[in-house]
């Protein structure tokens, strides 16, 4: 935390700001593009579940070779993700979103000219899950608990929901590529989008508040640090204000962290039911419902761009369900808001096999719905039981590794739910066992304890900011 001779009382740079209201506090620039970053690399990967087809009908591969591929993609995905934490702590958020972009747009850019299975698993798999793995949801919640005091809840939401809801808006725009101009455009949009967000990273994102003179938003009503001297004085003490991470640490080697850190978690039984809770938590998203969705509607003779066109309706409602969820997160116990999306989402994936038709049926309406307000409606109680915990310079690097468990979960989910359609040709018994797993996760859920040792008590600050 924050010493005397930290950066924070420091000259002014040539980046500090002046004073500037709350309503206007660099943190909401820095949220909006890391946003955009969720969103470009979620592009491509939402996108599979529509490629697949035009894939496998150009080349002749069968389902199993671009569901392994995909399946890569999800676990590397979320595997990265605690390793990637790390690596921001030890050489910047900017920088490693920026290259992780970069690498993005140049895997997408390379499926246009791919010509054999291996390369597809080289493209789709290695380097889009790694790349975007770099960006998975543990970059919104390294940047909420940095830049945000107040509202860590909400924000956490807010970059929940946009990343899924960025990655279902994607599915309308990529399947009528698909069916015009042809899958290869699909791929371009993706790679054109991803460089632009590069370059909104470089210019606008920022590591550390106090990189531009300012203390996260919450603390002194987001003024600037010369302009607050009560904030700068009575609040900042020999350890900082608690809470909030105002610095960056000295790191070792970025894996050695990475393992460390799960070394002291795993010894919890809180770890282990976040991990798995998580874990059937991809398994019941990304793993079943977003590849599987759209060739599962057309087995019922659903036009792919109608079901396409659902799925990212999810996503609309999924914006409304994750940020409510984080409002929620800031004020009722998060054990029980997992209790009840768990329990909530098991039982809706009871119902999708009696609903998918070739037309679209008012019952298939109140699934859209109800599953789209409890899509990643998780994330923002997992993150905040994290920070309880595990403290706050720990945990980004644990829902690292919670979300690693999620995408693991998610290939997995992606690669059964596979194997169950070419073996019993109907995707029947695969949304049963993935309704039976939320079920079972909301029990672990409710096992966790109450309280962390880091648990947050509502200060006069964060009050006053929220």
């Amino acid at each position: 935390m924050t010493s005397s001779s930290s950066p924070l009382r420091s000259s002014p740079t040539p980046d500090r700001e002046a004073a500037i209201p709350a309503r206007r506090h660099r943190a909401w620039i820095v949220a909006a593009v890391t946003l955009a970053a969720l969103v470009a690399a979620a592009a491509f990967r939402s996108s599979t579940g529509v490629l697949m087809e035009p894939i496998e009908n150009e080349f002749g591969w069968s389902r199993a070779t671009t569901s392994g591929a995909v399946s890569l993609n999800l676990v590397l995905y979320g595997c990265i993700a605690p390793f990637a934490a790390a690596v921001m702590e030890r050489w910047g958020v900017r920088r490693t979103v920026t290259l992780a972009l970069l690498v993005v747009a140049a895997a997408s850019a390379a499926t246009t000219v791919m010509t054999s299975p291996w390369q597809l698993w080289l493209l789709w798999g290695l380097l889009i899950g790694v790349g975007t793995g770099c960006m998975a949801l543990v970059l919104g919640a390294i940047v909420a608990n940095r830049w945000f005091y107040a509202h860590r809840g909400l924000v956490t939401g807010l970059f929940s929901g946009a990343n899924a809801t960025g990655q279902l808006l994607f599915l309308p725009a990529i399947a009528a590529a698909v069916a015009g101009p042809g899958w290869r455009y699909a791929a371009m949009i993706v790679a054109v989008l991803a460089l632009v967000v590069a370059l909104l990273v470089g210019l606008f994102l920022r590591d550390y508040p106090h990189q531009v003179g300012l203390m996260p938003f919450g603390v002194g009503e987001g003024q600037a640090i010369d302009a607050a001297p009560s904030v700068r004085d009575a609040e900042i003490g020999p350890d900082g204000v608690d809470g909030v991470d105002t610095e960056p640490r000295p790191q070792a080697n970025p894996g050695v962290v990475a393992l460390s850190t799960l070394r002291r978690a795993s010894g919890t039984w809180t770890f282990w039911a976040l991990a798995l809770t998580f874990f059937v938590c991809g398994w019941s998203t990304n793993g079943i419902v977003q590849t599987h969705f759209v060739p599962a509607a057309h087995d019922h003779g659903m036009a792919q761009t109608t079901a396409a066109g659902l799925l990212a309706m999810v996503g609309v409602f999924d914006l409304i369900g994750t940020i409510a969820s984080g409002w929620l997160t800031d004020r009722v116990d998060s054990r029980y808001l997992l209790v009840a999306y768990y329990a909530l989402r098991g039982a809706s994936l009871l119902t999708v096999e009696h609903l998918l038709a070739p037309h679209v049926e008012p019952p298939m309406w109140g699934f859209i719905v109800f599953y789209g307000l409890d899509w990643v409606a998780t994330v923002p109680p997992t993150v905040a039981l994290c920070r309880q915990h595990f403290g706050l310079e720990d945990s980004g690097i644990v829902f690292g590794w919670c979300f690693a468990s999620h995408m693991v979960g998610a290939g997995v989910g992606a690669s059964f739910a596979g194997w169950v359609r070419t073996t019993q040709g109907s995707y029947d018994h695969a949304w049963l066992f993935a309704a039976a797993l939320c079920f079972a996760a909301a029990v672990g859920a409710l096992l966790i304890p109450r309280r962390g040792r880091y648990s947050e008590e509502q200060t006069p600050v964060a009050a006053a900011a929220g």
